[in-house]
């Protein structure tokens, strides 16, 4: 039945969809938007969004979030556009979580002057109707059609603002009623009519895509981490020939022919030219099963706080030792990474190592299985010291990184006889994904931040879940904010678990305000912030065989959070055989001793108990530019 032309809900039924005016009326302006709705007035949890016409094509989805914010509740947002042109118009469609939500916005902004946009708001009351939305968007030809012709689009994922990605429109249903997704396809403008899931389920499903493991690769200076991380992204199809010719060319006009493959990695000039990684190289690949994030780890000791903070985002580790005559030697003994950067994984929450015996085609090796069993034999009883269950948690493999050989595909027997097991994107792909709890607190420590229409901050989220429209806190200043996008890797998401490294768009805080080591967290439980706290502490190696006791100075790594910090006070000293308190209080201990103390910091820090959340619980302490001890926290000072 179609609305009477007296009613004042009365409109075109293809134009109140978005889909443009019929083809009679092309060139024809359209009738106001805000004047139109259905003809009948749906009851009132039907009345849940507002369309929004003429949106040039700057407008996005987070320009429409602004545009909202801070006068009812959105849920979500979307756009529609032309795809046939980048400089398109478009529809913006804004779901409230309620009636009076969209009522609120409706006359919040009707009337008020806002570029191109404002004037034109209406209630999509059609939008109800899930039939009749699928007809009016089948419009004769493309021409008629304000729908973008795209690609399918994947649920799961947010478009990109920009007029060339994929197109999802969601059509918010009744109440019981199946909701569906709207695809458009080919160059005529037809659209497929498919259903799906439940927002919530819809969720669900996108959590639940391939799996993702944040992997950090660790070892001495010069042992080839970057070079093997290089390969990993060509192997894999995120590097084309083009750009390794490229790499070729610098690497060889600053004489450093065979470390073509680490630029891949090492992206800024200083490194290049030292020739060694400063920051933590970040990016990604995949396999059929998981997603991983590479983290590429410095491996000189200058540059040990990056490598701490790399491994604290990690799932896994992959040790990268050379087999090279001499090189396995000096990353080994005391002074070198090898050892120090097994200790801090373990100390950091990485529990699984994959060790990778690198250079194996070197003429002083040449595959030689004497020499990959020499050095696996020198490692097993340092690993099983460091805490490493070497049966459970460890595998070694031989691979070639500069050659690409042992990574993707298995060794050729001809090349290395002896070795009949794995490559490492099998290893990698057989690790089990850690325990990880999505409907827990939100905590995302922050690793950085900057400004990209608005604060964006980076981190891995170890707890809980975000999604666009949140409300969270920033701790430890208090900061309420909204969320307004985020992003795993390049692409917008709806939602986002645990495990994922994120950038995430927030207002309510300026850039400024934000330093690594704050902690996006959820309102409801925030996470505590501190200046003082008990800690049970292992003492690794004290500079000059120096004492440890009450005012004892060092810098404290916990999560993201580097900070200098004081020992008040030796509460008790454990007994390393027993493991229970001794009954005299100790005035100093030395190397080896476990100790319980009392820990303070100048400024508020965020952090936990171990025994509640390990990961926010765990923390080394290093002086000079050495890990003096490890620890854990257990319990909160106020």
């Amino acid at each position: 039945m179609q609305p009477s032309s007296q009613s004042p809900y009365y409109y075109q039924h293809a134009q109140s969809q978005g889909a443009g005016p019929p083809p009679s009326q092309v060139n024809q302006q359209p009738p106001p938007y805000n004047s139109v709705a259905a003809a009948q007035p749906p009851s009132a949890d039907e009345i849940r969004s507002i369309r929004i016409g003429d949106l040039q094509p700057w407008m996005d989805e987070d320009y429409l979030t602004r545009c909202f914010y801070g006068t009812g509740e959105v849920v979500s947002v979307k756009v529609i556009r032309n795809k046939q042109t980048s400089q398109s118009e478009g529809y913006g469609f804004i779901e409230f979580s309620s009636q009076a939500a969209a009522e609120k916005n409706l006359q919040a902004y009707h009337g008020t002057p806002m570029p191109n946009a404002q004037q034109n708001f209406q209630l999509n009351w059609a939008s109800l109707d899930i039939e009749e939305d699928i007809k009016a968007l089948q419009l004769d030809s493309f021409e008629d059609s304000h729908i973008a012709s795209a690609d399918d689009a994947k649920p799961d994922e947010v478009p990109k603002s920009d007029d060339t990605c994929k197109t999802e429109v969601e059509i918010k249903p009744q109440e019981n009623s199946v909701p569906k997704y709207i695809e458009p396809e080919g160059s005529q403008g037809t659209t497929e009519e498919k259903e799906k899931k439940t927002p919530a389920q819809d969720d669900e499903a996108e959590i639940h895509k391939k799996r993702h493991l944040n992997v950090v690769f660790i070892g001495h200076v010069d042992a080839g981490k970057s070079t093997i991380g290089g390969q990993i992204l060509f192997l894999s199809g995120q590097v084309d020939d083009r750009t390794i010719q490229k790499y070729e060319k610098e690497a060889k006009d600053k004489s450093r022919e065979s470390w073509y493959m680490a630029y891949i990695m090492d992206t800024n000039e200083e490194e290049r030219d030292k020739g060694i990684t400063v920051e933590v190289g970040r990016a990604h690949f995949e396999t059929e099963t998981t997603r991983f994030t590479i983290l590429d780890a410095p491996g000189h000791k200058s540059y040990v706080p990056n490598m701490i903070s790399g491994a604290s985002q990690a799932d896994i580790g992959v040790l990268v030792i050379s087999a090279r005559k001499g090189e396995f030697e000096t990353g080994y003994e005391r002074g070198g990474q090898t050892r120090e950067h097994v200790q801090l994984a373990k100390t950091l929450g990485v529990t699984k190592l994959l060790i990778v015996v690198n250079k194996m085609d070197e003429p002083t090796v040449n595959w030689s299985k004497e020499r990959y069993d020499e050095i696996e034999g020198k490692m097993v009883p340092f690993l099983k010291s460091s805490g490493y269950n070497v049966k459970k948690d460890v595998q070694f493999l031989p691979i070639s990184g500069i050659l690409g050989l042992n990574l993707k595909t298995r060794l050729d027997k001809t090349t290395c006889p002896w070795w009949n097991g794995p490559c490492l994107f099998e290893a990698l792909d057989a690790v089990e994904v850690p325990p990880r709890d999505p409907k827990g607190p939100f905590r995302m420590p922050i690793i950085d931040k900057f400004k990209d229409m608005g604060t964006v901050v980076m981190g891995k989220v170890e707890s809980g879940s975000v999604r666009e429209g949140d409300s969270l806190l920033v701790m430890p200043n208090k900061a309420a904010v909204k969320v307004l996008a985020v992003f795993i890797d390049e692409d917008k998401v709806r939602r986002a678990g645990p495990g994922e490294n994120l950038r995430v768009r927030v207002s309510g805080i300026e850039e400024e305000d934000i330093l690594s080591g704050f902690v996006l967290c959820s309102v409801v439980r925030p996470v505590p912030a501190v200046t003082e706290f008990v800690a049970q502490l292992s003492i690794l190696e004290l500079l000059d065989n120096a004492i440890f006791t009450a005012g004892y100075k060092a810098v404290l790594h916990i999560h993201s959070v580097v900070e200098e910090c004081e020992i008040v006070e030796l509460m008790q000293q454990i007994d390393p055989k027993t493991r229970k308190p001794m009954k005299k209080k100790p005035l100093y201990v030395k190397n080896g001793a476990f100790v319980v103390c009392r820990v303070q910091v100048n400024n508020l820090i965020c952090i936990e108990k171990f025994s509640d959340f390990a990961q926010l619980g765990r923390f080394t302490l290093r002086t000079e530019g050495k890990t003096v001890a490890v620890g854990k926290v257990t319990d909160l000072l106020p």
